[in-house]
């Protein structure tokens, strides 16, 4: 929940960004202090695919302190673990250190059809079971949305895809 994702003068904004705000601070208000955050940020080198990748997209290669890659301003005061990495899967070993013995995570965000189904692929490989909140991502468009939802449920059991109503009804 980046500004570079949110703000509607980024090269990445991600239209659906705003309708999924209120949802997802549902979401942390119910599973805190148990949340995490993440970050993408660019590397200070691109090498190897990622090179022509930021040569589409120059604007983006700035220091991991620029006000681009904060998080937004309705989650930027919190104070929860955040995980930065310069790849758009955010699952490796300082996610699953946060989470320790814990089984199972719920993963919402943008963009579903990038960073969150790189990470959620990434993650079910290791053994945890993802919870993809559909209702809490938004994807670049609705059918690039639709179409990363789609290629995650294939992997049930590992990935279950859910709604945050239904999240909610559990409790945390």
């Amino acid at each position: 929940m980046q500004r570079i994702f949110g703000d509607p003068g980024s090269e990445w904004f991600t239209p659906g960004f705003p309708a999924i705000e209120p949802t997802i601070a549902r979401l942390v208000e119910q599973f805190s202090p148990r949340v995490v955050f993440t970050r993408f940020v660019a590397p200070a080198e691109p090498r190897g695919a990622w090179i022509p990748y930021y040569e589409a997209w120059p604007f983006a290669l700035v220091p991991p302190t620029d006000p681009l890659y904060e998080l937004s301003p309705m989650f930027a005061g919190l104070h929860l673990p955040t995980v930065t990495r310069e790849t758009f899967g955010k699952w490796g070993p300082e996610l699953a250190g946060i989470l320790g013995d814990s089984a199972e995570m719920v993963l919402a965000g943008v963009s579903t059809d990038c960073c969150v189904l790189s990470t959620a692929l990434a993650a079910a490989d290791a053994g945890m079971h993802v919870r993809v909140v559909e209702d809490a991502c938004a994807g670049l468009t609705d059918f690039d949305h639709e179409r990363a939802i789609g290629a995650m449920a294939l992997y049930t059991p590992l990935i279950q895809i859910t709604t945050a109503a239904a999240i909610g009804a559990e409790g945390a």
